[in-house]
């Protein structure tokens, strides 16, 4: 997942600007990408880095409106028109609940791959192997492992867990081989 400091202008920016927005933008980026919001797309990007006040407000507006869909069993159209209309026009969300964020869907994926890489292979199998996984700017996700290898989530997701916990076996293997 993007940043907003990976965004193409984002070095028009000061950098305090920057952090500050994204220290917000990191707490509904999961959320916002989960209902549709196509962070990729040039005109969300310039509206995010545009909008300085009532950033927060609009993308929380975003969320409750998606729930708000969700409960009456309707479709959210044009989640991307959506945002940028409401950092345009600084919306205030509507019935705004914090427990909105707690939504399994919305979870950093880097966290949701960790529990349940213990679920499937438990706790001390993943400790042993899997050193860490994480984010880099361009929002490309990598697990590493302590074998020193690094595989992208991606990758990992298409294998399944028990290709990749045999990958994993065969490079600690190779290693004791050298």
């Amino acid at each position: 997942m993007l940043r907003i400091k990976s965004f193409n202008t984002a070095y028009l920016y000061d950098d305090d600007e920057l952090e500050a927005k994204d220290e917000i933008f990191n707490q509904y980026k999961y959320a916002l990408a989960h209902i549709g919001i196509d962070f990729y797309r040039e005109d969300v990007q310039e509206i995010i880095l545009k909008s300085i006040v009532g950033m927060e407000d609009a993308l929380r507006a975003t969320i409750a409106y998606w729930y708000w869909k969700q409960a009456n069993s309707e479709e959210f159209e044009h989640p991307n028109a959506f945002l940028i209309k409401a950092l345009q026009e600084q919306w205030k969300p509507y019935n705004w609940q914090d427990h909105y964020l707690d939504n399994s869907n919305f979870k950093n994926p880097c966290d949701q791959w960790w529990q349940d890489a213990a679920l499937h292979w438990g706790y001390d199998f993943r400790n042993q192997w899997v050193v860490d996984i994480n984010e880099n700017d361009a929002g490309e996700i990598f697990i590493i492992f302590s074998t020193r290898n690094r595989l992208s989530l991606r990758v990992a997701k298409q294998w399944g867990w028990e290709r990749l916990k045999e990958y994993i076996l065969e490079q600690s293997q190779m290693m004791n081989y050298f």
